[in-house]
C-alpha cells in the first residue's frame, strides 16, 4: 500500500488500482455493523460521475459497475472491512506510449517520475488519475447513506462557476431536485446552459475551463470535530484535496471575510424555536474548528484540466531535450460537472469519521 492511501480514523478508506490497470477498488473500514445497503445503492452515485455520459465529459466508456466483495452479508453491513472494485474496461494504453519521458504540462509526471524512479505506472495518470476518484465515491455512498439514517444530515454539492460564469441566485434547499437534471450539475438551468456553451467553446479550441463546486451539508449536530490539528475544517481540507485539479478551498465567507471589518463578519447568536442559531454563516458551520449546528458550507476550485488539444512546449527527459507535445486521448475539457458527486463522498466520509468518533453514531446501529 503506497504512503497515502488511506484517509480517516475510525472510518477508514484505503483507495486501491491504478487508472489503466485491471482493476481499481475501495476498502471502507470502521462502518458499523447493521447498515442496510446494496450494490444498486453504491451504483447510483457511482453513475453521477462515470465517464462517457455526454459530450462535455471525456469519451472514454466504463461502465463503472461496483461488485461488493466483503463486509455485507444479507443486504446489511457486519462490522469488517467493506471490499468494493471495479473492474477496468476500456484503457487505451498505446495512447500514453508517446508519454513515457514526454512530460505533460500541468500534470504529475515529473515529480512521481522521479519520486518512484519511474517505476509508477504512467498510462492515463496511473495512481494520480482523476479516475480513482471512483474509489471516493465507493466509500462516500456508504458514509452517505449512514448519515442519512443516523443524524439526518444532508449534503448537496453543485456546480456554482465554470470559467467566468457564475450563478445567480443563492443556494436554497428547493434546488437541490435540480442539481442533477443538466450535465454541468448547476441547478440554474439558464445558467447551466451558458457553462455547458463555454465548455463545448473550449473543447473546440483544443482547451479546457476551470470552475468552482459549493457544498452545502445540513443537520450537523454541535461538537463535530477535534481542535487543532484535526479540525473538522482541518480534514475536510485534507480530503477535498485528494481530488485531482483542486487548488483552493474556503468556508463560509472564506477570503471574502478577510475584507470585512470584524462587525460585519461575526454571526451573531440568537434563539430560534428554542435552539442557538446564528443570524449569518460566515463561519460556514465551523467555530474553533468545531461545528457550531448551521450549515456547513464550503467552495471549491479547480483548475481548468491539464490535457489538452493544442501543441505545447515541454521536455523528453530522455533526450534532455526541449519538444512540442500534443496530448492525444480521450479528456474531459472541465472535470468540475463530475466532481460534483466526488465532493459529496468526501465530505460524507469525513462527517461521519468525526460523528463516530465523538460517538454520535454508535458502532452498531
Amino acid at each position: 500500500m503506497l504512503p497515502g492511501s488511506s484517509i480517516g480514523q475510525r472510518l477508514v478508506l484505503t483507495s486501491f488500482g491504478e487508472s489503466h490497470g485491471r482493476s481499481i477498488g475501495a476498502v471502507l473500514d470502521g462502518c458499523p455493523a447493521g447498515l442496510e445497503i446494496d450494490e444498486k445503492e453504491i451504483q447510483e452515485m457511482l453513475d453521477l460521475r462515470k465517464p462517457g455520459q455526454n459530450i462535455i465529459s471525456t469519451q472514454r466508456k466504463e461502465g463503472d459497475v461496483v461488485e461488493i466483495v466483503s463486509g455485507v452479508f444479507r443486504g446489511f453491513t457486519t462490522g469488517a472491512p467493506i471490499t468494493m472494485l471495479i473492474w477496468n474496461a476500456d484503457q487505451k494504453s498505446k495512447d500514453y506510449e508517446n508519454l513515457k519521458t514526454k512530460l505533460r504540462p500541468g500534470h504529475s509526471d515529473y515529480p512521481a517520475m522521479m519520486k518512484y524512479n519511474q517505476f509508477n505506472d504512467h498510462r492515463g495518470g496511473g495512481r494520480f488519475s482523476g479516475r480513482l476518484t471512483a474509489t471516493h465515491v465507493m466509500g462516500g455512498a456508504i458514509a452517505r447513506k449512514l448519515l442519512d439514517i443516523t443524524l439526518g444530515i444532508k449534503i448537496n454539492s453543485f456546480t456554482s462557476q465554470i470559467g467566468k460564469v457564475k450563478m445567480e441566485k443563492e443556494f436554497n434547499e428547493k434546488m437541490s431536485k435540480l442539481i442533477y437534471k443538466n450535465e454541468v450539475r448547476c441547478p440554474e438551468e439558464k445558467t447551466a446552459e451558458k457553462m455547458r456553451e463555454s465548455i463545448l467553446s473550449a473543447k473546440k479550441k483544443g482547451d479546457s475551463l476551470g470552475g468552482i463546486i459549493e457544498s452545502i451539508t445540513t443537520n450537523v449536530p454541535v461538537g463535530l470535530g477535534e481542535p487543532i490539528f484535526n479540525s473538522l475544517e482541518s480534514d475536510l481540507s485534507k480530503a477535498i484535496f485528494s481530488i485531482p485539479s483542486v487548488k483552493g478551498i474556503e468556508f463560509g465567507s472564506g477570503f471574502r471575510g478577510s475584507e470585512l471589518f470584524g462587525s460585519k463578519n461575526n454571526d451573531l447568536y440568537a434563539m430560534k424555536r428554542g435552539k442557538v442559531v446564528t443570524k449569518t454563516n460566515n463561519s460556514g458551520g465551523i467555530l474553533g474548528g468545531i461545528s457550531n449546528g448551521m450549515p456547513i458550507t464550503m467552495r471549491i476550485a479547480f483548475k481548468p484540466a491539464s490535457s489538452i488539444a493544442q501543441k505545447q512546449n515541454t521536455v523528453d527527459i530522455k533526450n534532455k531535450k526541449n519538444v512540442v507535445l500534443q496530448v492525444k486521448g480521450r479528456h474531459d475539457p472541465c472535470v468540475v460537472p463530475r466532481a460534483a458527486p466526488v465532493v459529496d463522498s468526501l465530505v460524507a466520509l469525513t462527517i461521519a469519521d468525526h460523528a463516530l468518533i465523538t460517538g454520535a453514531i454508535k458502532p452498531s446501529l
